[in-house]
Formats: structure tokens, sequence, C-alpha cells
């Protein structure tokens, strides 16, 4: 068995989903590069040794596995806050790749589930381990209707809430796509439930090609934002409780771009995005929602 998945290629992945390569590379052997953003990712290790790809031309792009380093820590201390206070929540990865965030999240009463295309699911059967009872994992596709039904996960007044986490996987939908993921979020989630996702300005749409890891797969960026409200815009249910910077702490030309471009145009170059989702109803009475400032931060 183990044979087997030592042979597994990764030319056997679609374009979109081979990205997946470019995190699992930078956990499996980013710490070395960036040892004060080491996250031990010994999953990431482990399923690495399964794929037949040499890392060098990845590991040779820095500042993408910089991105994925920073990125990781921000959506692993946004998942703690969230079952810091919801320690009996639920949890979904969705075009999770093979990610492992439950290694890190395990608080023995919380629920955790992965989700992606069947492809990627079937690849994650092979080289990542079971995580006990509180940890599935299931097959979906994001650009067709009703799969937060299909996947089973909470809804109603009295469920639980939910945190769903988007990494790498938005800027591969078209816009329409987008706005439909966050409109089934937003219609279907229990009160109380957030939302993350990384996202990338929409100058950066159709440019896949200058990007040294991604250009390598064959994707394309098919989604970015134009404004900050295109996160939140005919949606009453949602407010954005926070921006994370993810590559300002890579250099001091990178300090000081991120800001800038984001003074220029209104929107971040890169960035971790924090929804927030309220009832409905309480909202048309007061008119506000309770979620405190919002927040930027900026690693380094």
């Amino acid at each position: 068995m183990e044979q087997e998945f030592a042979q597994y290629p990764a030319e056997a992945l679609e374009p979109v989903q081979s990205t997946l390569i470019i995190p699992l590379v930078a956990r499996a052997l980013g710490d070395r590069l960036f040892p004060n953003m080491a996250i031990s990712d010994c999953h990431a290790r482990a399923a690495f040794t399964g794929l037949k790809v040499d890392p060098q031309d990845y590991l040779n792009d820095r500042l993408s596995v910089y991105g994925v380093l920073a990125r990781t820590y921000i959506l692993r201390e946004l998942a703690q806050d969230f079952f810091n206070h919801h320690p009996r929540g639920w949890a979904v990865n969705l075009g999770c790749g093979l990610s492992s965030y439950f290694q890190w999240l395990d608080r023995g009463r919380n629920q955790w589930l992965d989700a992606d295309l069947p492809p990627v699911i079937a690849l994650r059967d092979r080289l990542l381990p079971g995580q006990g009872q509180h940890h599935r994992h299931a097959s979906v596709d994001l650009r067709q209707p009703r799969w937060w039904q299909e996947l089973g996960l909470p809804e109603g007044p009295k469920a639980p809430p939910v945190l769903v986490m988007l990494e790498g996987v938005l800027m591969y939908l078209q816009p329409d796509q987008v706005l439909s993921v966050m409109h089934e979020f937003s219609h279907h989630a229990p009160v109380g439930s957030e939302l993350i996702f990384d996202s990338l300005s929409c100058m950066a749409v159709g440019q896949a090609s200058l990007h040294p890891s991604v250009s390598r797969t064959q994707a394309q960026f098919l989604w970015g934002a134009r404004k900050i409200s295109d996160f939140t815009t005919g949606l009453p249910r949602l407010r954005r409780l926070g921006e994370y910077s993810i590559l300002d702490g890579y250099d001091a030309g990178w300090a000081c771009l991120c800001p800038f471009f984001r003074a220029l145009w209104g929107t971040p170059l890169y960035a971790v995005i924090h929804i927030g989702l309220q009832d409905a109803a309480r909202q048309s009475v007061t008119g506000e929602l309770n979620y405190g400032c919002e927040t930027t931060r900026r690693l380094g």
C-alpha cells in the first residue's frame, strides 16, 4: 500500500486541483526557509512523500512559500478563536486540498469537515491519516447549488455555529460562482457562523501566468475583489469583521507595497477576509451588527 502512495503522479490532477501542490510543499518544507513562521505540519510532510513532485521549483518561489505559511498562521488563529467561543461548533474547509487543520484544532467536542472535488478526496484517502470520530471528509462541487445541504451542515435557529474556510479557492471561480457561494452561506448558516477566505485584488484576474508557482499548474485567476464592499453587498446578514494582510511581513518592500496598494485601490492586494453572520430579523430591528470593530492585521 505504501508503494502505491509513493507512485501517485501529481500530473493526474486537473489544473485547479493541482494548485494543492503549492501549499503542500510550503507546509511540508517551508519551515526551514522561514523558521520564524514555522507551522510544524507533520501531516503535510507525510502527504508530500506520497506525491511524485520535485519541490525545488516551488521552494524557489520564496514569496509564495512565505504567503502559504502566513496564510496558514492567520487561518489557524481565526479558527482557534472561533472554537474558543464555540467549543461544540462545526468547521468545514471547502476546497481543502491536502491541508490538515484539524491536527491543530481538535478540541475533543468540535466537528471538522474537509470537502473537495472527488479526485482530491480520493487523494486524501490515500495520503492523509484519519483524525478520529469528530473529523470526516466528503466530496463537493461548489460550482453547483445546494452544497450546504449535500454536506449535511447544521442549519436552523438552534443549530451550532459553523466556521466556513475557503483557502486558495475563490480566485479560481467565476464571479457569479463566488456570489453563489456567499449567498449559500448567508442563507443557510446558523447565527454566529463565520466565513474566512483569502482574496486577491481584481488586478490579478487573468494574470496567473505571472505567478511563478500557479503558472506551473496552468490554472487561471478568474475572480478578485474590485471594492471592499464586494464581500457583503446584497447580503444583509453578513458583516466584514476583519482584513488580514498576508504578504506584509515578507520584507521591507512588501511592507510598504501592501498598505500603499490598499490605500490607492481600496482593496487589499492579497489578504484573508473574515466575515461574520447574524440573525437577519435582529438586524432589521437594531439596524446594526454587534461584532465590534473591524480589524486589520499584519504579520512580521
